[in-house]
């Protein structure tokens, strides 16, 4: 699947309450933000910038993308990053993270108004700060795969699940803990097995011959200039989503938002990709002309609600709205 196929599925699965306001790629990493379709007026022009981490000419599967804009007065990044992978790789996880805390170029236009605006890290550039990605850290503290296995099963079977005995030997916390890495970041509870490595297309942790160590590479930070400003609602991992040899992670957050201030950056005007917005809502739109074809000849509202269940099999919390807009 292509970036625009994705964008489009994206579009789709959200549905027309929102836009595609800016996307990014590389390579491999792919980065899209939508917004709500009324708020779209109140953010700046967005901003993207990559950071490659290994040679030009490797395959582009390494490195970090990131987009960031203003909405009314709070200042966002957003990043998403490939870490070096393999067991023994640590350091260069570490290098990863400083060479592009370092080299991520934004904003580029003037100054975001925070804080730190000319600091080195563009982490404190920002009020608010999310960093996701495969982060390519391990579980150290166990001997071997099947030992973290038979933890994630005993976890399993209890009345009340309680990961924190297995995440006591994640790299990624350790370092933080010690100031190492993502400083000033947080991290929603974590309260779900490993994200890494499976059998595509099953449950099953890695059996082929590279017997990867289960590991929780795949992760969702964030960092707010203000304390308490965000806050983390929500973290998991869907199992049931089976595509890679990863589980996906997604996480919910609310934010504080300040007051528009007075800034120099340009404002987006109301931009967004339409043609993702058009392509992704097509059978929204196709049951909605159908809709109004079918109102203008019968105005009573019992009919019109069977029509919609009858017409609505595949979109249908979705379709249940329409007659409220019209």
């Amino acid at each position: 699947m292509n970036k625009k196929e994705w964008e489009i599925l994206l579009q789709e699965t959200i549905g027309p309450s929102h836009v595609l306001f800016h996307s990014a790629a590389h390579g491999a990493l792919h980065l899209a933000v939508f917004v709500k379709r009324d708020l779209i007026w109140f953010c700046t022009m967005p901003e993207d910038d990559l950071v490659q981490t290994r040679a030009v000419t490797m395959v582009k599967t390494k490195g970090a993308i990131a987009i960031s804009f203003q909405f009314f007065g709070t200042s966002f990044i957003f990043i998403n990053c490939h870490f070096a992978p393999g067991d023994g790789k640590k350091r260069e996880r570490l290098d990863d993270f400083t060479k592009i805390t370092k080299n991520l170029n934004l904003p580029k236009q003037g100054n975001t108004g925070s804080p730190n605006g000319s600091s080195a890290d563009v982490t404190t550039r920002f009020d608010s700060v999310f960093w996701m990605g495969d982060l390519n850290f391990r579980i150290e503290a166990y001997k071997g795969k099947q030992a973290i296995e038979d933890i994630v099963k005993y976890i399993e079977q209890q009345e009340h699940t309680n990961y924190e005995d297995l995440l006591a030997g994640d790299q990624l916390s350790k370092l933080i803990v010690e100031g190492s890495i993502f400083q000033g970041f947080q991290e929603g509870r974590i309260n779900f097995r490993p994200t890494y490595k499976y059998d595509i297309g099953h449950d099953t942790f890695d059996t082929s011959s590279k017997n990867r160590i289960p590991s929780y590479t795949d992760r969702v930070l964030f960092q707010a200039k203000k304390k308490n400003s965000i806050v983390c609602t929500h973290y998991d991992s869907p199992s049931n989503v089976r595509l890679s040899d990863h589980h996906p992670v997604y996480a919910i957050f609310e934010v504080a938002i300040q007051p528009a201030r007075d800034c120099s950056l340009p404002l987006a005007a109301g931009q967004f990709d339409r043609a993702v917005y058009t392509e992704g809502n097509i059978h929204v739109h196709d049951i909605c002309f159908i809709l109004r074809k079918h109102m203008l000849s019968n105005r009573k509202t019992l009919k019109v609600w069977k029509f919609i269940e009858k017409h609505s099999e595949r979109k249908k919390s979705k379709i249940s709205l329409l007659p409220m807009k019209m």
